[in-house]
C-alpha cells in the first residue's frame, strides 16, 4: 500500500495541530517518517522499507534542513513600489524543481510575465511530478527556492506582481 498526497497533507496538518514531534508509519514497502521542524512546521520524507531503509535511514531521520531553501536566490521585489504581491506556495511536501528536465530551460525567470493557471514550477512528491500553476496573472518578481531543493508545505516559492 502506498500513501496518497491527501493522506500525506492530513497527517501534517494534523500533526502540526498536536504536541506530537515525530510520526513514522510503515505498509508494506513503504515507510513514512513525518517531524516537526525546529520551525513547527510537519516535514515528510518517504522511502522503500527494507532495502533502502537501512542505506538511507540516516538521511531520512535527520530533520530536513529548510535553511538553504529559505534564502532567496534570485530577488528584485526589495526595490518595487508597494503594489499586490502574491506568494506561490508549496502545496505538499517535496522537491522543487524549476523545470520540465535537466537540460530543459526554467518554466519561468525574473521578470516573466505569467497568466492565471501556468505552470511555474513543479514539485516532486512521492515519485510523482505535481505541475504548480500561478494562481494569478501578473510578473514573477521572486524565487525564493533553488533547483532541486526540499521544500515544505506552506512554503513561499515564488512571488507575482499581479496584473
Amino acid at each position: 500500500m502506498e500513501f496518497s498526497l491527501e493522506q500525506v497533507r492530513e497527517l501534517v496538518t494534523i500533526l502540526n495541530k498536536t504536541d506530537i514531534t515525530e510520526l513514522t508509519l510503515e505498509s508494506g514497502d513503504v515507510r513514512l517518517s513525518i517531524r516537526k521542524s525546529e520551525n513547527s512546521r510537519a516535514v515528510a520524507a518517504t522511502l522503500p522499507a527494507p532495502a533502502a531503509a537501512s542505506a538511507l535511514s540516516a538521511t531520512t531521520t535527520a530533520p530536513i534542513d529548510t535553511s538553504a531553501s529559505a534564502t532567496p536566490t534570485t530577488t528584485i521585489a526589495d526595490s518595487l513600489p508597494a503594489k499586490k504581491i502574491i506568494e506561490i506556495t508549496s502545496p505538499m511536501v517535496g522537491t522543487f524543481y524549476r523545470s520540465p528536465g535537466p537540460d530543459e530551460s526554467p518554466f519561468v525567470e525574473i521578470g516573466d510575465s505569467v497568466k492565471k493557471g501556468s505552470t511555474v514550477c513543479i514539485i516532486e512528491a512521492m515519485k510523482l511530478m505535481n505541475e504548480i500553476e500561478a494562481e494569478a496573472g501578473g510578473k514573477i518578481v521572486e524565487i525564493l527556492v533553488d533547483n532541486s531543493q526540499p521544500v515544505e508545505y506552506g512554503q513561499v516559492l515564488m512571488r507575482v506582481e499581479a496584473n
